[in-house]
């Protein structure tokens, strides 16, 4: 059964710092692009970052360019979202999800199939 599960959101100051992990089972973690989304309160969606097959990431928000980085542990089957600089408006519940193919297409989230159930980052003083 193919699944998505995210941790380590929390609570955190401006400016620190939180690693989300994705853990996904059921699939190859390897074969498929794998998105970070995030939305917050009263707003629609936003795509994040996305890591390919391949190796690549994409940026899907300018705003995290710098902060926000995201790589994959093949071996643990998992994928991470290092977020550095944090900033109130980062404050969002975040998913991540599963691609239909390779690429890291479809930043607005169509081209996902499978998603994680999210987890809650505030960035707050």
């Amino acid at each position: 059964q193919l699944q998505l599960v995210e941790s380590g959101g929390g609570l955190v100051q401006p400016g620190g710092s939180l690693r989300l992990s994705c853990a996904a089972s059921g699939f190859s973690l390897d074969l498929y692009a794998i998105g970070w989304f995030r939305q917050a309160p009263g707003k629609e969606r936003e795509g994040v970052l996305c890591f390919s097959k391949r190796g690549g990431s994409t940026y899907y928000a300018d705003s995290v360019k710098g902060r926000f980085t995201i790589y994959r542990d093949i071996a643990k089957s998992t994928v991470y979202l290092q977020m550095n600089s944090l900033k109130p408006e980062d404050t969002a519940v975040y998913y991540c999800a599963k691609n239909r193919g390779t690429l890291c297409s479809g930043s607005s989230g169509f081209e996902y199939h499978y998603w994680g159930q999210g987890t809650q980052v505030t960035v707050s003083s």
